[in-house]
């Protein structure tokens, strides 16, 4: 069967509340430990550095696969290495860890009919190392060990239906909006290390909240008094997740800002026009940044165009205005369109928070020192990479 992370708990088949009450009972099982959590926040240190090189390397393998399967595959990391332990600097290690967790969630999301183990590694084959399917097999059984074979994670997005019902938003547009938003969050904020110690249900809360605040803004202070008042909510950690959310996306906003401040300046302008060819690659990096918010748009669009048309004025909770509503969503839509024509004039290439990390790491790092844990079992059992040349 299927894995799906909106519904992981397939044995309960009861009312919409008692799954509810099942998955805020069992999130902090399928949670790293507080200990991994903290070492992991910390910029400077040793675990910060791996764990971006660890990440990097699943996205590596994971490029072409659904962004779900990668969600997946970094949930069984944290949880490997908060049970594990960090290893020592063994780069083969990093590369088999993103292997055999994009393989275990290829297999949970019943997609081994159309990737093989020679399709995911194909996908890191830069480095020339490659692993045969015993070794592969063998390090997915010491991560399945270390997770005590609990493999159908509870995540953000199983969270996401229960809180979206406090928006009370009976336009389908407009809710499809707001959880198509909240599903880049969730996606880009696993990447950092920040968002690693809060719950599940706490992030799922933290990036409604943060596309109600672009969506919606006039309706946001309701909202938000609405999912505290929720009984599984923590308030003050809810606070602390939600304003964690918020400096990514400005982390996020500055970034592109930063890009769009260095575009179109005399120099890069000479450049183009005395080495025309070497702008080619930048205009195709560029067109992927733009087609990641064709989605949101498309469906911000939607959401207006439906709620315009709609007879009702009950989309929104009666204790909320909703004079604000269609306006609110076409300043949405003004504000990312200008974006996207500010992101056309930019020929600078994108780099990757997590690519730029795990460079920097390889690059200052060079010990030889054995793998306390993981190279010990490993060798135990006779597992070695072989190189493909």
């Amino acid at each position: 069967m299927e894995f799906d992370l909106e519904n992981p708990l397939t044995s309960h088949h009861g009312d919409h509340s008692d799954t509810s009450t099942s998955l805020f009972l069992v999130e902090s099982d399928h949670m790293p430990s507080l200990s991994y959590s903290k070492s992991v926040r910390t910029p400077a240190g040793f675990a910060f550095s791996f764990r971006q090189e660890a990440v990097s390397s699943i996205l590596q393998v994971s490029c072409c696969f659904d962004p779900f399967l990668s969600y997946l595959a970094v949930n069984y990391l944290d949880r490997f290495l908060s049970h594990q332990g960090i290893p020592q600097r063994k780069p083969w290690v990093v590369r088999l860890l993103g292997v055999s967790c994009v393989s275990l969630a290829v297999k949970m999301m019943n997609r081994t009919k159309e990737f093989s183990l020679n399709d995911i590694q194909g996908n890191t084959n830069r480095g020339g190392i490659m692993f045969d399917t015993e070794t592969i097999h063998r390090m997915e059984t010491l991560i399945l060990g270390a997770l005590k074979w609990r493999m159908r994670s509870v995540t953000p997005f199983s969270f996401l239906s229960f809180f979206i019902h406090y928006f009370q938003l009976k336009d389908p547009p407009l809710k499809q909006a707001l959880r198509a938003r909240a599903t880049e969050t969730i996606l880009r904020a696993q990447n950092e290390g920040k968002m690693v110690g809060f719950k599940p249900s706490l992030i799922a809360a933290s990036a409604l909240l943060s596309a109600c605040h672009e969506l919606f803004p006039l309706q946001f202070s309701c909202y938000r008094d609405a999912i505290l008042s929720c009984s599984y909510v923590n308030k003050e950690m809810m606070l602390e997740s939600y304003k964690e959310m918020q400096e990514l996306a400005m982390e996020e906003y500055e970034s592109v800002m930063d890009r769009v401040s260095s575009s179109d300046t005399p120099v890069n302008l000479l450049h183009r026009h005395f080495f025309p060819s070497s702008s080619s690659s930048e205009e195709e990096e560029e067109e992927e940044m733009k087609q990641s918010m064709n989605g949101t748009i498309d469906i911000i669009s939607t959401a207006v165009a439906a709620a315009a048309s709609s007879t009702t004025s009950s989309s929104i909770s009666s204790s909320c205005s909703d004079g604000g509503t269609i306006r609110q969503v076409e300043a949405a839509v003004d504000d990312i369109m200008m974006t996207k024509a500010i992101n056309n004039r930019n020929k600078s290439k994108r780099r990757k928070i997590t690519a730029a990390a795990a460079t920097n790491y390889c690059n200052n790092n060079h010990d030889n020192d054995a793998t306390p844990e993981i190279s010990q079992r490993l060798s135990d059992t006779n597992i070695a990479p072989y190189h493909h040349h």
